[in-house]
């Protein structure tokens, strides 16, 4: 490992403080060095707030070592004004003389023009410093950018013998989870509730389940709900319908939505396969991550579709013999890990 490779290491570290808050814009690392030494160090901030450059320059004590310093930066700095101005004229502004890039910014507003922003202010610039790291940092951003739909994460437990659930006969009387993970799994979902943009659900799991579908168990905020529900069969009573978290029910375009109070509505045409069209809306709401939790249906769609990139499967060994099936596993294994009697198994699209 050289040591622009050591720097972009660091970077892509504090980068991963963004997850969660930064969305839709990426989560950026940034570090300054100047004579071997880090002088300044800044992830991107909640959305609206500045960008990872702008957080790095501010950390630096004595302003007057930026002229003598190289920027590392996970991402092309932007070169337009959004909700914050051009970190390449904040870059320019200081007289940084070198900044090493991970990999370009796809997105149109970008998109090399602030790599030329900046060699044509006569800052040096190297591009493609742990490209393939870089680009599995910014999975989402990326994916959101080039596919124009969002980073989609499929996820569910399973029985030994692959059942998602029992037999309904096995169920309470009154729709509840019926739980195959333990607790440590479940705390480990919310988790990932919190780092995603949204969650993503069927009709038949919401009246199964009544679940809440929020992060309520880790610290963090929680994914904007989208209910599949496409002849409106849903009650005011479910929990999905609180207001501790925003929701969209996605319904057939035939059908008129009852207007619960605070609840976004989104028509498609059935009669055509959904799956695309949920990505199409995602990604013109600017969601660029979810988590897609059920049912068996509404995955099995989705892996249908090649729609997917990353499954996170747990499975336990209870043993159900008779229920709903678990979807078709597809992909390659990145990881298998334990949670206690739990295990979790994460695969890529391959």
């Amino acid at each position: 490992m050289n040591i622009d490779e050591f720097y972009l290491l660091r970077c892509i570290q504090l980068a991963k403080n963004g997850l969660g808050t930064t969305a839709p814009n990426p989560m950026v690392g940034a570090v300054l060095v100047q004579n071997g030494k880090i002088i300044g160090e800044g992830y991107t901030s909640a959305y609206g707030g500045p960008h990872a450059e702008v957080n790095a320059i501010e950390s630096v004590s004595k302003t007057s070592l930026l002229p003598s310093a190289t920027l590392y930066v996970t991402l092309e700095p932007c070169s337009h004004f959004g909700k914050t101005p051009p970190c390449a004229d904040v870059i320019i502004k200081h007289k940084i003389p070198k900044v090493v890039i991970g990999i370009q910014d796809p997105h149109d507003k970008v998109a090399g023009k602030g790599i030329k922003k900046l060699t044509e202010a006569g800052i040096e610039v190297h591009v493609g410093v742990l490209k393939k790291n870089c680009e599995e940092h910014h999975q989402r951003f990326l994916t959101y950018q080039t596919k124009n739909r969002p980073y989609i994460i499929l996820k569910w437990a399973e029985s030994a013998d692959g059942y998602l659930a029992p037999d309904t006969s096995k169920r309470h009387l009154r729709p509840e989870p019926y739980w195959i993970t333990n607790a440590y799994s479940r705390q480990l979902v919310h988790q990932w509730r919190s780092q995603e943009q949204a969650i993503l659900v069927g009709t038949n799991t919401v009246i199964k389940d009544n679940p809440s579908l929020t992060a309520r168990d880790w610290k963090g905020k929680s994914p904007i709900r989208i209910i599949l529900d496409r002849q409106l069969r849903l009650k005011p009573h479910q929990r999905i319908f609180k207001p501790d978290a925003p929701t969209i029910v996605v319904h057939d375009i035939q059908n008129t939505p009852l207007g619960f109070n605070g609840i976004d509505y989104e028509a498609l045409d059935f009669n055509n396969d959904p799956i695309p069209q949920l990505c199409t809306m995602m990604h013109r709401r600017q969601i660029t991550s979810v988590i897609v939790e059920g049912g068996a249906k509404t995955l099995q769609s989705f892996i249908d579709n090649n729609l997917w990139d990353e499954a996170r499967i747990f499975k336990n060994d209870v043993v159900f013999k008779t229920g709903l099936k678990a979807p078709v596993r597809l992909g390659k294994v990145i990881s298998k890990v334990q949670v206690l009697n739990d295990t979790l198994t994460i695969l890529k699209n391959d």
